[in-house]
């Protein structure tokens, strides 16, 4: 079941300027979000950088996910002067594209249950698990000190999937989404 915000193919997207330039939007409010305008405790970041990245893969696809999440990481890093943590960009690519696949199963016919599910699945597969062990392998971080970002990325993904509820209800917000994908 296809959405009705998703006419063209998921990979169309990445050869749409419009779309093109909504992606690299998106690459830098995550910068801004991640690295600019967060909190940092050692392997614990509370941001929503993640929120751009996903916004991403729901409303452009996978591909687009993927290409948002490794450009908001990589340049993000050069910009703030982070070393690249290969890991860690996979982690980000893998919440774009999770967040994007996972939308689009048939899970429900219901908006917020497809939202929900593909935020919390890409939180887990990419902030969880990848993120987790890209600081585990580069920065030798103990698994008890990355444990609690389990409990911080579920507060933050339910937060992120009720801002893309909110904002696909917004009828403005909705039909710039649904003009974007239909011509």
């Amino acid at each position: 079941m296809k959405n009705s915000t998703t006419v063209r193919s998921d990979a169309a997207a990445l050869k749409d300027v419009r779309c093109l330039i909504l992606l690299a939007l998106f690459a830098a409010m995550s910068i801004v979000l991640g690295k600019l305008l967060s909190i940092t405790a050692g392997p614990i970041r509370i941001s929503f950088e993640n929120l751009p990245i996903l916004m991403a893969g729901i409303l452009l696809g996978a591909p687009a996910g993927v290409v948002t999440g490794i450009l908001a990481d990589v340049v993000g890093c050069l910009i703030v002067g982070y070393a690249i943590n290969p890991i860690i960009t996979v982690g980000a690519a893998c919440i774009g594209m999770t967040a994007g696949l996972v939308y689009r199963l048939p899970l429900s016919s219901k908006e917020m249950p497809r939202i929900v599910a593909a935020v919390m699945s890409a939180h887990v597969l990419g902030s969880m698990i990848i993120k987790s062990i890209g600081l585990m392998v580069y920065y030798q971080y103990s698994i008890a000190m990355v444990l609690p970002r389990i409990p911080l990325y579920l507060a933050i993904g339910a937060a992120e999937s009720a801002i893309i509820v909110m904002l696909l209800k917004n009828r403005a917000f909705a039909e710039q989404i649904h003009r974007l994908h239909t011509r």
